[in-house]
């Protein structure tokens, strides 16, 4: 049907579920009015990046005005940022797996309630190069872990969910089709690697702490290159889970 699905029982028995981190609801905002008819997300770290992105969609998107003036839909809070250019919807995650984590459970069940069809959602980011030459556009075809696995391990309770972070091979093609018709920047498909820190999780040396030597990272990355990755960043396992277990089109 093309509905983005939700599976957990328990809303069912809600009354009002309430997009705390986003300031929407379902008592307090028309869903359907306000959503209903996005088929494009596109989600990114930072609030200013996702404004300019908005702007340059509704520039893009020839709609009327001239875009400057795009209120912020969750202005209420400082969490997030949610602009709309068309039917594409904007929105920053912040940096890191739990900051992602919680904006995508209630941008998926924003989708949901507002009876969303076919929407394909894409993050959009900067990320540290492997092997690749500065300004590189990486279209994920497998995110992985720090171990070079496509898996997302989640905690919940005391239990270690392992879920597949699986993405959309249509979608990677298609990216890269769209690619060819711009030459201002190298575009290129490898694996994603995602880390829990930006630092010691990333091999950097120049942390507040540093447990590794320089010949250990280089070795390390040595292996994450020849594993097919290509870029590394904080947030892919998360997103191609959540996204593959609700039924959404997605692509890092």
């Amino acid at each position: 049907s093309g509905l983005v699905h939700v599976k957990n029982p328990h809303l069912d028995s809600m009354e009002e579920d309430v997009l705390y981190h986003l300031d929407l609801g379902t008592k307090t905002h028309n869903l359907p009015a306000m959503f209903g008819d996005i088929k494009f997300v596109c989600v990114g770290g930072s609030p200013n990046r996702m404004r300019a992105f908005a702007q340059f969609m509704h520039k893009e998107l020839g709609l009327e005005g001239d875009g400057e003036d795009l209120a912020d839909i969750c202005a209420g809070t400082d969490r997030y940022a949610m602009y709309r250019a068309g039917p594409v919807l904007s929105i920053s995650h912040g940096m890191g797996i739990p900051s992602i984590s919680i904006m995508l459970h209630e941008l998926i069940k924003l989708l949901h309630h507002a009876k969303c069809r076919d929407v394909t959602i894409i993050r959009i980011g900067t990320s540290g190069g492997l092997g690749i030459e500065a300004g590189s556009v990486v279209i994920t075809d497998m995110a992985v872990d720090s171990s070079f696995q496509p898996q997302f391990e989640q905690v919940v309770l005391d239990d270690v969910v392992v879920r597949s972070t699986e993405l959309d091979k249509d979608l990677v093609e298609e990216l890269l089709a769209c690619s060819k018709e711009i030459t201002d920047f190298p575009t290129l498909i490898g694996h994603t690697m995602c880390t829990y820190d930006f630092y010691e999780g990333q091999g950097r040396l120049d942390g507040a702490l540093c447990s590794f030597s320089r010949e250990k990272k280089l070795n390390y990355l040595k292996r994450a290159y020849d594993a097919g990755v290509r870029n590394i960043e904080m947030e892919s396992t998360a997103f191609a889970a959540l996204c593959r277990l609700c039924g959404l089109k997605g692509e890092s």
